[in-house]
């Protein structure tokens, strides 16, 4: 059996944790799975949707297409799963046109009444995708998963500098720099504290504060091990309530306790006192920094942090799904 997966480029973080994450499980079930980004170009889309025909399954990942490309894909594909794991029916957080789309909207209805299956990240993308007519009983929840055994374990030890860890793209790191005063008050609170950036720039925050760490695949799992407290911030927005809390999961696998903002998957992701601590104002996150100070608070937290991902976010407790979503015949 073949599949495709059309994604927007094959290091794409969602190509790479939803997808290429499963791809050994499928491998197993003797269902081999080819990536190929798609093109910019409508002609080479139309091209390359042409040879569809030779995959049993075609996976498309979040691209909401125009009507008439979705229209040519769904005829030469036997069978369409779409994928996502982000509220792409709205504009991100930070567009200057607000998040609302009636665009958006419209393609992703297109994209819900073509797809034979359609796999969400979490309930409330699901929710939307059965509201915009994805058809009954064809929308399933397959959260972004973590390879656990990928990660080193935090050591945590008494020590005199405490690392913040925050890992994420360009584009999220806008949540931490919209809240530099926090930061910075939280630097003032804890001089010897250090706020550990993993990604491909940077805040100008206290230079003191920040220990730049230029992302890469190979070492993420390491540089985040080498923390003490991974945290996360989201805005109190409709796109954010799309995410699908990566960050944290990471955080998990590596035993790093969290400190995030109650927002989204957050809420139910962070267990208040188990796993890490939930706090929105100033004062919240100071407690909540003086808490996890403690490292023999982190070590125990980072432990359980680390079993509720095995147990309920890696890849192994996902394949099963997968596996039998992708490969049905």
């Amino acid at each position: 059996m073949k599949a495709i997966a059309l994604i927007e480029a094959p290091n794409h973080v969602c190509a790479r944790y939803r997808i290429a994450a499963f791809a050994p499980a499928l491998r197993d079930a003797g269902c081999y799975l080819t990536f190929v980004a798609i093109p910019r170009s409508a002609l080479r889309r139309l091209l390359l949707f042409s040879r569809l025909a030779d995959f049993d399954t075609v996976i498309l990942q979040r691209r909401l297409l125009p009507s008439y490309q979705l229209k040519y894909l769904r005829r030469n594909a036997r069978r369409l799963i779409f994928d996502f794991d982000d509220a792409v029916f709205y504009r991100d957080s930070y567009d200057r046109r607000g998040i609302v789309s009636t665009h958006r909207e419209r393609r992703f209805r297109n994209v819900m009444s073509a797809a034979d299956e359609v796999i969400a990240g979490n309930d409330f993308l699901k929710e939307h995708a059965a509201a915009a007519g994805a058809k009954a009983d064809s929308v399933h929840v397959i959260p972004t998963c973590v390879d656990p055994g990928k990660y080193p374990m935090a050591d945590h030890h008494p020590k005199e500098n405490l690392s913040l860890t925050w890992i994420g793209s360009s584009g999220t790191l806008r949540a931490l720099e919209r809240h530099r005063e926090l930061f910075e008050k939280l630097a003032a609170r804890f001089p010897k504290m250090r706020l550990t950036i993993i990604c491909d720039r940077f805040p100008d925050f206290a230079r003191q504060m920040v220990v730049p760490i230029r992302w890469s695949e190979a070492n993420e799992a390491s540089n985040l091990a080498a923390g003490d407290i991974g945290i996360a911030w989201m805005p109190d927005d409709l796109w954010s309530r799309g995410k699908c809390g990566l960050k944290i999961l990471q955080y998990y696998a590596a035993g790093l306790p969290v400190v995030a903002n109650s927002i989204g998957v957050h809420a139910t992701m962070v267990q208040p006192g188990i796993t890490g601590l939930l706090a929105d104002t100033v004062n919240e996150w100071v407690d909540a920094i003086c808490a996890l100070s403690d490292w023999e608070q982190r070590r125990v937290m980072g432990a359980v942090a680390r079993k509720y991902v095995e147990e309920r976010f890696s890849v192994a407790a996902y394949s099963n799904p997968f596996v039998n979503l992708v490969a049905r015949a």
